[in-house]
């Protein structure tokens, strides 16, 4: 009923695939109710909030005012962050097995050898510094991309941008779920000690606890390896900075440069220091290039259907 032509012609793109999104976990719910202990209080928010984007996406539209119109292009970036938590909660609830074990014996197939053992022999404070700093601006790649086409008004890039990244995340959401799995730190190295045989210069212990906390294992954390989230398979960080590494090139960044090179820098650090195996990596490039192909289909789709201009890169 929501996506009637007198009401869908308020919606982006965005706001379609988080509305399927959040309707997907709510039915992820529903089904494993026995087994998510607040699944009704998860409900219920998912709810609230589809409701919520559609009233923001009706006001932008018809109001005008910069404020609304700005929130409604912006309300993803603290919701990006929301969606990984309730993700936690699912997987938490209803996986029991991590899958580890099966991406170990992957990379020691390709390579002969575990590539995060073997990058140690190359490790010194000054590197692990450098790549614990670039490691630490993922979430920012994207915002800085898209801000740079808002700041132009070059709408039709910022809008398609924000969709990619969007859908992006919920597609490697979607893997977290399906494999979930906790990453070579825990595995093949002891956590406890990651400070003591990576040590960096002046930022990495603070950046290395803001990634920790982000994943729900704050300092002082009895037996993080348990509560740790499960979000290895794939590698986000891979599939979100090459998004945004090759919108930078279609799309003719002026800071296409620090893009390449900082995101080159980052996905090296996945497995340099220790968050993911490399068929993670693998797998990150493999849901890029999902995520450009169905996305370019659904936005066009989408706007067709609202009698909106379509998005094409330019030569």
């Amino acid at each position: 009923m929501i996506f009637k032509n007198n009401y869908s012609k308020f919606l982006s793109p965005t706001d379609l695939v988080v509305i399927l999104f959040f309707s997907l976990l709510t039915l992820l719910n529903i089904i494993f109710s026995s087994k998510i202990e607040y699944w009704a209080i998860i409900i219920i928010f998912n709810i609230v909030l589809i409701i919520s984007i559609l009233l923001l996406a009706k006001k932008a539209s018809l109001s005008k005012h910069p404020i609304w119109v700005n929130l409604h292009y912006y309300y993803v970036i603290p919701l990006i962050f929301i969606t990984f938590k309730e993700i936690y909660v699912i997987i938490s609830s209803i996986h029991s097995v991590d899958y580890d074990s099966l991406l170990i014996s992957i990379d020691h197939f390709i390579f002969g050898l575990n590539p995060t053992v073997f990058l140690f022999q190359f490790a010194n404070p000054i590197l692990t510094e450098i790549l614990q700093i670039a490691y630490g601006t993922f979430f920012f790649l994207p915002i800085v991309l898209a801000i740079e086409f808002h700041r132009t008004k070059e709408y039709d890039k910022f809008h398609f941008i924000i969709f990619s990244v969007v859908l992006g995340f919920f597609l490697s959401y979607l893997g977290y779920l399906i494999f979930p799995a906790v990453g070579p730190r825990f595995t093949l190295h002891n956590f406890e000690t990651t400070n003591i045989e990576l040590p960096g210069l002046f930022l990495t212990n603070f950046l290395r606890e803001v990634v920790n906390a982000g994943e729900s294992i704050p300092s002082g954390t009895i037996n993080p390896i348990a509560v740790v989230q499960r979000d290895v398979f794939p590698s986000g960080h891979t599939q979100m900075t090459l998004i945004v590494m090759y919108l930078s090139v279609k799309l003719k960044s002026k800071n296409k440069l620090f893009f390449l090179i900082d995101g080159s820098l980052l996905i090296i650090a996945t497995v340099y220091l220790r968050y993911h195996y490399v068929v993670d990596l693998i797998g990150g490039l493999l849901f890029m290039i999902l995520t450009m192909f169905i996305g370019k289909k659904l936005f066009n789709w989408w706007q067709l259907r609202n009698n909106k201009p379509t998005f094409e890169y330019k030569s």
